[in-house]
């Protein structure tokens, strides 16, 4: 157990003497930390206030034991008191390392523009700026744009600086590891698909074209889509949160000092990665959707495995593929570009992170729908 000296010794004590006219002086004992609850610096201003000849303060610290931030707050606040008053304040008899960090806090003002101050500006207002910013955006859009051009061209010249090892991880990782989602969301795509044409067919006893329905359906459009933003998710979003990351901690300044270009050694290998392997996932959940759709029809609606698949196979020709794939590798350098895009617009902090991951899915998912809705248009027009 701790005596009752022991406990009056660790107890911080504050004694306020006037050893001249127009001094000060401030004796601190005992242990000044923040579990000690130590005395607030009001006794002092009570003093400074009351006497208004005092031109100096000055510290004994002798007896003080121990020490921590509770000690340089208390100084913290009393300094800033004792400027507002022109009050000299001499810390000479306090221990060197209060010194030390006192003069590192003044080093580093704190920022005055941070945390929420006053209300919301007015909905015109926000919307007003929004715009402005989308605007003001766009030309650094288009910027990065011609960058990730010349990169490839680059590329296809043979001199783009990017490890091939940096490609294959990427490509692992947007591919073979984002099966399992991709399997599980095209299969429940199927199944919808599958059972709101069923309801309908049936009344007329077409059960066999839910074959059709699916076939095309996942082929032409879902398969594509529903593989974009799974990756929009997944990977647009990983690649906005590792650039923003480097970006935070000045990976990317020192490439550039080093001499690399950025968007050659981080940018392209992610766009070929999810360029080469959308294709590839938009094929497989095709595959799944179809299996969906089998399942519903072998289950539900009495259609046999031998004539969905006759059916299937009837119904979908080489350009359904091809249209598929075609919006699976738009979707594919959509995403990679605002992935990427968002992560080297990265601010300097934690919070900028989260913002440029959140702004990279907004950004794919506004991306793929507009390009799915034009290019609909577009192979509409050609016949396709």
């Amino acid at each position: 157990m701790v005596s009752e000296a022991e406990t009056s010794r660790q107890r911080p004590e504050l004694h306020i003497d006037h050893p001249t006219a127009g001094g000060l002086l401030i004796k601190l004992a005992g242990s000044w930390t923040l579990k000690n609850n130590p005395p607030a610096v009001d006794q002092v201003l009570q003093q400074l206030a009351g006497n208004t000849t005092i031109q100096r303060v000055s510290f004994d610290g002798r007896d003080i034991a121990n020490w921590d931030s509770g000690l340089l707050i208390f100084l913290i606040r009393l300094q800033d008191q004792c400027q507002q008053r022109g009050i000299d304040l001499d810390l000479d008899g306090l221990p060197e390392g209060v010194h030390k960090l006192l003069d590192l806090a003044a080093a580093v003002p704190a920022k005055e523009d941070t945390g929420r101050h006053g209300e919301l500006p007015p909905l015109l207002a926000r919307i007003g700026s929004a715009t402005l910013d989308f605007v003001q955006g766009i030309p650094e859009m288009l910027h990065f744009i011609g960058e990730v051009a010349i990169a490839c061209g680059r590329l296809l010249r043979g001199k783009a600086q990017f490890r091939r090892a940096d490609l294959l991880l990427f490509i692992q990782a947007a591919g073979p590891e984002a099966l399992p989602i991709v399997t599980l969301i095209s299969f429940l795509v199927g199944l919808i698909v599958a059972y709101m044409g069923a309801v309908q067919l049936a009344q007329f006893g077409a059960q066999i074209y839910i074959a059709n329905l699916v076939g095309i359906g996942m082929v032409r459009e879902m398969g594509a889509l529903m593989t974009g933003i799974i990756m929009a998710g997944r990977t647009g979003a990983a690649f906005a949160a590792q650039l923003g990351t480097m970006q935070v901690n000045e990976e990317i300044d020192a490439f550039r000092t080093l001499g690399i270009q950025p968007m050659e050694f981080l940018v392209l290998p992610r766009i070929l990665a999810l360029v080469l392997i959308m294709p590839l996932l938009t094929l497989y959940s095709d595959l799944v959707g179809i299996l969906a759709g089998m399942f519903v029809a072998n289950a539900t609606f009495d259609v046999g495995t031998f004539e969905y698949y006759h059916q299937t196979i009837a119904s979908l020709h080489l350009h359904d593929v091809a249209v598929g794939l075609v919006n699976g590798t738009v979707y594919g350098v959509l995403i990679a570009i605002a992935g990427c895009l968002r992560g080297m617009q990265c601010g300097r902090s934690a919070s900028a992170v989260g913002e440029a991951t959140t702004s990279a899915v907004v950004t794919s998912i506004v991306f793929i729908v507009v390009s799915s809705s034009l290019l609909t248009i577009v192979f509409q027009k050609l016949g396709v």
